[in-house]
């Protein structure tokens, strides 16, 4: 970072006020959170970092970007002035929207206006955009390398005579005559048609950038057209020729006309709004509230009854999830918005190859409504991902739960939503709430939807709504709660919209008992064991069958206890047809009994029988007598067969079809021997050659330099450090080393189905928290996340750009 660059943001820094610094340093939390600064120069340093920058960007507004691209496009030549001419915004409105991204610019440490009038902005944020606006840099800055020949050449062309003959002299001329959008268009009107077409194609937008390893000739060899251009300084090439030509900036504005405009949406997208009141958006809130709170009490319970199974590749996958919302009534992104949200919380845990409920889901279970609820909301709030995708970019089925996803864009469009709905007027709401999607992108440009989303944000929008946030088209009083980051408030809210779990039902004389609101834990055990749910949410409901209560008389209820159990729940007697049930249940239970053994003795007289049941050496079989006649053993048929013949017992054994079995002893002979086989016989010349090898070789295998506890050593290398923390020093410096030098790189990855995979890759192009690629394996552009990256090594040939 240049000394004088630095410098500016330390003197503005210093002018500011308590208030103003506190505020930047809230909108720089990653800033701020570093040791307490000695001085307001560590504290600039720090702000300007490139990895800071790339956080702080991420937060801001669509306009606030294309601000602070057009100031990027101004460089030190404008400015409060000469933005607001290239924005072109005059209306009353469009002024004042400037005026506030300028200030949030500046808030953010971003942009801040200089003593001289002119508009400062960090080095690391010039450095997102290559050419900002399609504006290559100026004439002057182009020139810098070019000789005093070069330019001699350039002002005959052009019929222009400089003052003198130095190098500064010409280059003041060049500047003169180009500093008139008028005497550039004069210029290019006597170019040839095709070097017009050429210009004004230029001019449109910005070039395509230069990728790969460029050896030998220039790439592209110009064309006369081409050559016309840029002996006239209208295109400039690098020196020896090589490169793309570059376009001043100077040069594409004259072309684009005094009509053209830098892009400025001062004012979201439009939606359809209709007046909702709050008691509507609460009550809509607390009902889809109160049934999410019911169904992660119901998935919860069934993952803590039957633990999840794992995948190899990591993460529940589609089978286990149909399983489990199956089982619990519930949609597959219910299932998956409350998994992700219980680990998050530490409710669920994975141990070994399965996803087990924790102590912590104990004691959650015990809590009310309004707490189960809040502690879920804030684990959704601070997910790294969009817990309820379920398909990757190739459509293939992503596992919950599965290791290695994070997606800071999916991040960005929760705040993004909260920043739209909190910008909605005051007692309204969206008309179709699905039309909310469409204003994240104003407010958070860096917001990434999913693959599978068939309207903007579709699957984020049904998380806030199915959790409460989202209500009537409104931000809920929960969700305000919630942004606000005001736990306190958060449970009193919770607390006022969903009432305590109910610990009483009503039976009804159709074999059902029905809960109104959301059951307590120990009442969901009971009726769960001994009845099956068929629906929950507002009101839950389950129905008595003899195969329900059956299940509960085999895990060990007896009839009595279960109409005690069930009569302490309800304020009126058990209907009778419920009491019927559970008598008639009881009686036929326990009738049929299915005994494990290994073998069964069976005699022909009950005291032979009974003797050998009440033989001490036979005590090691485990005999139990289960009829006059009948013996089962807990040792295997070949063992109780020599147990019984070794007391004196003359026991024979049956085949399963109830025929004696023949006891032969197999005749023992040796295998034949192998044929011999044929030696080939190494000698001579051969032999001595690969012992010679073998000695020269090296004693031990080399191995490989062990990665220092050195700093990072280029901003790509930084931002790497923040998109890709798995991955180590080495690897760091290897992808940054890549990028830079546009060589191709092998790396392992994990895809977003927990899929393992090895890609060669070239055309690096970094964007964080993705990278851009040329796949080999895919022969086509791919986009991968850094923080699925495991390690990054050189790939076997170098790829030629």
């Amino acid at each position: 970072m240049p000394k004088a660059r630095r410098s500016s943001l330390t003197a503005w820094l210093s002018t500011l006020d308590e208030g103003r610094l506190h505020r930047v340093l809230r909108n720089r939390p990653d800033a701020a959170a570093a040791p307490e600064p000695r001085a307001l120069g560590e504290l600039a340093e720090r702000l300007q970092r490139p990895g800071s920058v790339a956080l702080a960007v991420a937060r801001l507004p669509l306009p606030a970007l294309q601000v602070a691209e057009a100031v990027a496009a101004l460089g030190e030549r404008g400015g409060r002035a000469g933005l607001a001419a290239l924005l072109g915004r005059r209306a009353e409105r469009a002024v004042r929207r400037l005026d506030e991204m300028l200030t949030t610019l500046a808030d953010h440490a971003l942009v801040w206006p200089a003593d001289s009038g002119e508009l400062r902005m960090a080095t690391a944020l010039r450095e997102v955009w290559a050419t900002p606006l399609g504006l290559d840099q100026p004439l002057e800055a182009l020139l810098s390398a070019a000789t005093s020949e070069d330019l001699r050449a350039m002002l005959a062309k052009l019929g222009v005579k400089a003052s003198g003959d130095t190098k500064a002299a010409r280059l003041a001329a060049l500047r003169e005559h180009y500093g008139s959008a008028e005497r550039i268009l004069a210029v290019v009107a006597k170019a040839p048609p095709g070097t017009r077409r050429l210009l004004e194609r230029r001019a449109a937008g910005p070039p395509a950038a230069r990728r790969g390893i460029i050896f030998g000739s220039p790439d592209p060899v110009p064309g006369a057209d081409s050559r016309w251009a840029e002996e006239r300084g209208l295109l400039l090439r690098e020196r020896h020729g090589y490169g793309r030509p570059r376009m001043p900036a100077e040069v594409a504005l004259a072309l684009r006309g005094p009509e053209w405009r830098a892009p400025f949406d001062a004012e979201p997208p439009a939606v359809d709004l209709v007046p909702v009141g709050d008691e509507e958006v609460a009550r809509e809130a607390a009902a889809t509230a109160g049934a999410f709170t019911a169904r992660a009490a119901s998935v919860l319970k069934e993952c803590a009854d039957r633990p999840l199974a794992v995948l190899k590749s990591g993460g529940v996958g589609v089978r286990e999830l149909a399983r489990l919302a199956k089982a619990t009534r519930c949609d597959e992104p219910v299932v998956r918005l409350v998994l992700e949200c219980a680990h998050a919380s530490g409710l669920l845990s994975r141990t070994g190859n399965q996803v087990v409920a924790t102590r912590a889901y104990d004691a959650w279970a015990e809590h009310e409504p309004a707490d189960r609820l809040v502690t879920l909301l804030r684990a959704w709030w601070g997910l790294p991902m969009t817990p309820t995708g379920a398909r990757d970019e190739e459509g293939r089925a992503v596992p919950a739960l599965a290791p290695f996803v994070s997606c800071a864009g999916c991040a960005q469009a929760r705040r993004g939503l909260y920043d739209a709905l909190r910008g909605l007027p005051a007692g309204h709401g969206a008309a179709r709430p699905a039309e909310v999607g469409t204003l994240i992108p104003w407010h958070r440009p860096m917001a990434d939807e999913l693959p599978q989303d068939a309207t903007p944000f579709a699957s984020l929008i049904g998380e806030a709504t199915t959790l409460g946030v989202l209500a009537a088209g409104a931000l809920s009083p929960l969700g305000s709660a919630l942004l606000d980051d005001d736990p306190t408030e958060l449970l009193e809210r919770a607390g006022r919209l969903l009432p305590p779990a109910v610990s009483r039902v009503r039976f009804g004389s159709d074999l059902t008992a029905v809960a109104m609101g959301t059951p307590s834990t120990r009442l969901l055990t009971l009726l769960d064991s001994v009845a099956d749910r068929e629906s929950d949410g507002t009101a839950s409901l389950w129905r008595f069958s003899p195969a329900s209560v059956r299940r509960a008389m085999d895990a060990g209820h007896g009839a009595a206890e279960i109409e005690g159990d069930l009569a302490a729940i309800t304020d009126q007697p058990l209907p009778q047809p419920l009491t019927y049930l559970i008598a008639d249940t009881a009686r036929r239970h326990g009738q049929l009994r299915v005994v494990s053994a290994l073998c069964v003795v069976i005699g022909e007289e009950p005291g032979l029988v009974a003797e050998i049941a009440a033989h001490r050496r036979l005590a090691k079989l485990g005999l139990r007598r289960v009829a006059p006649t009948v013996v089962v053993a807990e040792a295997t048929p070949k063992d109780t067969l020599a147990a019984l013949r070794a007391e004196g017992y003359a026991p024979v054994a049956e085949t399963a079809a109830g025929s004696l079995r023949v006891e032969r002893a197999p005749a023992e002979r040796a295998p034949a021997p192998l044929p011999r086989a044929r030696t080939a016989q190494v000698g001579g010349p051969e032999l001595r050659a690969l012992t010679a090898g073998l000695l020269a070789g090296p004693v031990d295998a080399p191995q490989p330099d062990q990665d220092r506890e050195l700093p990072d050593d280029s901003d790509t290398a930084e931002l790497l450090a923040c998109n890709a923390e798995q991955l180590s020093l080495a690897d760091r410096r290897q992808l940054a080393h890549a990028i830079h030098e546009g060589e191709a790189v092998t790396i392992a990855y994990v895809s977003g189905a927990g899929a393992h995979t090895v890609r060669t890759l070239s055309e690096l192009d970094l964007d964080p928290p993705f990278l851009y690629a040329w796949c080999h394996l895919r022969e086509d552009d791919r986009v991968f996340a850094l923080g699925r990256i495991q390690s990054v090594m050189p790939a076997a040939a170098t790829v030629i750009g």
